[in-house]
């Protein structure tokens, strides 16, 4: 298929186009490059730098490319900047969004592929967490991919529109043959702070919580590879073919890992030394978040090839030592 995606210069969504190329489709790239990469996109890949609010240019992109499925990577993610600017967030992943999905029903597209968040059942009272967890987010990011998704099951049962929203738990790694992986600005995933720290490059990393009720007192969380969690997403495809279906899928190992494993992991892998030093809690920083991602496994037959932190590691230091600095120009 022609596949649109948007935001398919940015972390995940430059992993997804590679799968998608993998997988014999044909991408095509919207991303105004605020935060994404050109030199993440393939050159032979169509790349349009649009702003989604502009109706007419993306209207344009999908008869010109012939597109039949939307995949929707472009929102903010900042946790805590959605917090101290809510508007922001509202108007990028909400209205921004809405007109992509206007401008899509008016070119009679109706494949839509989401990057949800498990940010959308904030705290919730028991693990794993299936796709029946009470969402109840606690932040402003949250809130607006849980928008989204009530959203979209208004347009699947007005419109017909047949989408999948994937809830991602924390992406990580980078793809197998260190050719693109992670870089964003500012940094605040765990594992490229790690690096850093382990380099030199940054201070000694901050362990925000170390009395936590888990097994060494630090945060548990599921780390999920982003080429198994790209992989899901074209998984998805035959099951569009239905008008108004409204599918939803965790996406994550189901495997807890702790920050100081992940600190150990990175240890392991780099054979350098992580300097950190113990930091208070984050107010709303849950003891565990993982998985429960049988549902995604049984519909979809997704296979997890990454299921252990090391292996996940292994690939991020692969990227890391070829790109030191990311995609900057050295």
């Amino acid at each position: 298929m022609n596949v649109l995606v948007v935001g398919g210069a940015g972390y995940i969504g430059s992993h997804c186009v590679r799968q998608l190329l993998a997988a014999g489709h044909r991408p095509v790239v919207l991303d105004n490059l605020v935060f994404g990469h050109r030199a993440a996109v393939p050159a032979d890949v169509p790349l349009y730098p649009a702003n989604l609010g502009n109706e007419k240019e993306v209207g344009k992109i999908l008869r010109k490319e012939k597109i039949e499925l939307v995949m929707h990577f472009a929102a903010y993610a900042y946790v805590g900047e959605s917090v101290t600017d809510p508007l922001k967030y509202y108007f990028n992943n909400v209205a921004a969004t809405l007109h992509l999905l206007r401008c899509m029903l008016g070119a009679g597209v109706k494949k839509f592929v989401f990057s949800s968040t498990c940010a959308t059942y904030g705290t919730p009272e028991k693990m794993p967490i299936t796709e029946d967890t009470p969402q109840v987010p606690i932040n402003p990011y949250g809130q607006t991919k849980l928008d989204m998704e009530n959203t979209l099951k208004a347009l699947a049962r007005a419109y017909g529109l047949s989408f999948a929203a994937f809830r991602y738990f924390n992406a990580a790694g980078a793809a197998a043959d260190g050719a693109i992986g992670e870089h964003h600005d500012p940094e605040t995933h765990l594992i490229p702070l790690a690096f850093d720290a382990a380099s030199g490059v940054r201070p000694p990393l901050q362990v925000f919580g170390t009395d936590y009720p888990t097994p060494d007192g630090t945060c548990l969380r599921d780390y999920v590879h982003v080429d198994d969690l790209s992989r899901a997403h074209i998984a998805v495809f035959d099951k569009l073919a239905t008008p108004g279906a409204a599918l939803f899928y965790n996406l994550g190992t189901g495997k807890p890992t702790s920050v100081l494993e992940v600190i150990k992991a990175v240890e392991k892998i780099s054979g350098r030394k992580v300097p950190y030093v113990a930091a208070p809690r984050r107010a709303g920083d849950p003891p565990a978040l993982y998985a429960d991602a049988t549902k995604a496994r049984t519909e979809l037959g997704w296979v997890i090839r990454y299921p252990d932190i090391e292996s996940i590691v292994a690939t991020a230091w692969k990227w890391h030592e070829a790109h030191p600095q990311g995609y900057a120009a050295p």
